[in-house]
């Protein structure tokens, strides 16, 4: 699970500048407002459309009427409630390439943006964790300093070079690309702790594999994102930190290989898309994101019904042309999408001693072109992990199934002797607040325990471990194991980073033969 940024259909997080509160204050009722009106209008064309299509099927209803009129203006667009179902299942397939594509613009593109990292083919490496203070996105990783990179992999394939990273530090590159799949690990888990120059190939690539080249990725589209983590240890380690990240290189193989250049690749004049701007424009979105996904077998027939009613390649008119009373329909159909989705995220987990645990990521051949599944992956924290890299139980309830609220109660999470979160690398608890799920500012400055604080936490008699999740110091004694909670609700994630595949493990999600302990009200 990955927070670049929130679900599509929510609104962003306003960044929060003491300096600039009041102008804060004015974008942000400028933005409920539009928010609102947005909402409303949805509103009312859903209950529009709703009553047209039950309507329908006269020859001189509105709808037929419509038809004609799309028929005289050249429009060959389906019918209303093809077009309905055309929209939803746009919608589903179409989630997480409007959302990467957004996320493309903002981290590589546009570089006014607050998100702005780097231009393509360029690290940005990241030289701390997250503090109360950052507000950008939700339920940051406070353990792994990230390095981010765009891949631009059209002109030719990219090189990723790692140094020797020292074995008992964690660190993985997550190689996802335009359909969201993870396509490919480099790092603890995946290739070792050695150094290593890894090929990173677009999908026209057909070359041979170069001396010195230890494995070739390849990404089905031509812009990819890489995800580096490296593991912190604790806040004086930040310096070792840096020397890793600065180890971290990338290049054209044309450069790794001492060779000219091939001609650069044609300037996209890229259109704009925010993170915050789905919601409004999702289908003009897929269109520009379509470009940059290249048809496959699993998804011509769905992308050929988009075309059908104006959105991607093989259009015959613009989707902006097409009836109010079909533009109804279609955002209709995108409600109802979005429904889908949510129900699946709500169902595609199990729930264990309260935590909620499964694993919607992977590769191409995961997905198995299960949108649904995927668009799920999507809106609950793109560029998610796949389940043998980490593993992410997560909870809002304690083991009875109340809600964790720390301005009623103190709890307290036990884990057995010998029976502490199974992995090869580390593992966290974190703690969020429950409302903005942002990390919380506490009189300690510790957002989360973790495996390498362990030396210096107090163990019970019985050699289990106690963690004291409350808004106040649990006193001197037990403060050293003290997770500080919100004075409100809580939202709590347990990351396990490469859990053991051997028993006792949490693998598969939600079925193994480890399971975190439940939550306990202690007052």
């Amino acid at each position: 699970m990955v927070t670049i940024q929130p679900g599509p259909l929510m609104s962003q997080p306003a960044n929060r500048d003491p300096e600039n509160s009041g102008d804060n204050q004015e974008r942000n009722g400028a933005k409920m407002n539009s928010e609102f009106a947005i909402c409303m209008k949805w509103a009312a064309i859903t209950a529009a459309a709703v009553t047209l299509i039950a309507g329908c099927g006269k020859t001189d209803d509105p709808i037929s009427q419509a038809a004609k009129k799309d028929v005289a203006k050249g429009i060959a667009a389906p019918g209303i409630a093809e077009t309905k179902a055309i929209a939803e299942e746009g919608f589903i397939y179409g989630l997480p390439l409007v959302m990467n594509y957004a996320v493309m613009y903002e981290f590589a593109v546009d570089t006014k943006s607050s998100q702005f990292k780097a231009p393509f083919n360029q690290i940005n490496n990241q030289h701390r964790v997250a503090t109360y203070e950052d507000t950008a996105v939700v339920t940051p990783n406070s353990d792994t300093p990230y390095s981010i990179l765009w891949l631009d992999l059209r002109a030719e394939p990219m090189v990723i070079s790692v140094p020797a990273v020292e074995k008992k530090r964690y660190y993985s590159v997550q190689l996802t690309d335009g359909n969201t799949y993870n396509y490919g690990y480099i790092g603890s888990r995946a290739t070792g702790s050695g150094p290593g120059d890894y090929l990173v190939v677009g999908p026209d690539w057909k070359g041979e594999t170069p001396a010195g080249i230890k494995k070739v990725f390849s990404s089905t589209t031509p812009f990819a994102i890489s995800i580096f983590r490296t593991q912190l240890f604790n806040p004086g380690d930040m310096p070792n930190v840096d020397k890793v990240q600065a180890g971290y290189k990338a290049q054209p193989l044309s450069a790794f290989l001492k060779q000219p250049a091939p001609p650069a690749a044609p300037k996209i004049d890229f259109l704009p898309a925010s993170t915050a701007g789905i919601k409004a424009n999702f289908y003009e979105y897929l269109a520009l994101a379509l470009q940059f996904v290249p048809p496959s077998a699993e998804d011509k027939d769905i992308r050929a019904r988009l075309a059908s009613i104006g959105i991607g390649p093989g259009k015959t008119f613009e989707f902006k042309d097409l009836s109010l009373e079909h533009k109804a329909a279609v955002l209709l159909g995108m409600k109802e999408g979005d429904d889908k989705v949510d129900k699946f995220l709500a169902s595609g987990t199990k729930n264990v001693n309260g935590w909620s645990i499964g694993s919607f990521f992977g590769d191409r051949a995961f997905y198995k072109a299960d949108w649904l599944m995927r668009a799920a992956a999507a809106k609950g924290g793109i560029y998610g992990n796949d389940a043998v890299e980490a593993t992410y139980p997560l909870t809002r309830t304690d083991a009875k199934g109340e809600t964790l609220d720390g301005s009623k109660h103190n709890y307290t999470l036990t884990f057995p002797a010998g029976q502490l979160p199974p992995v090869n690398a580390f593992w966290s608890v974190t703690m969020y607040d429950g409302k903005s799920q942002f990390l919380i500012k506490n009189p300690i400055n510790r957002y989360l325990v973790n495996a390498p604080m362990l030396p210096g936490m107090k163990k019970n008699a019985d050699g289990s471990l106690t963690l004291y999740i409350q808004k106040d110091s649990p006193g001197k004694a037990n403060e050293a194991n003290w997770l500080p909670a919100p004075n409100d609700t809580i939202y709590l994630v347990m990351r396990l980073y490469w859990p053991k595949d051997t028993p006792p493990s949490i693998l598969p999600p939600g079925g193994g033969t480890w399971q975190p302990p439940g939550i306990v009200a202690s007052k």
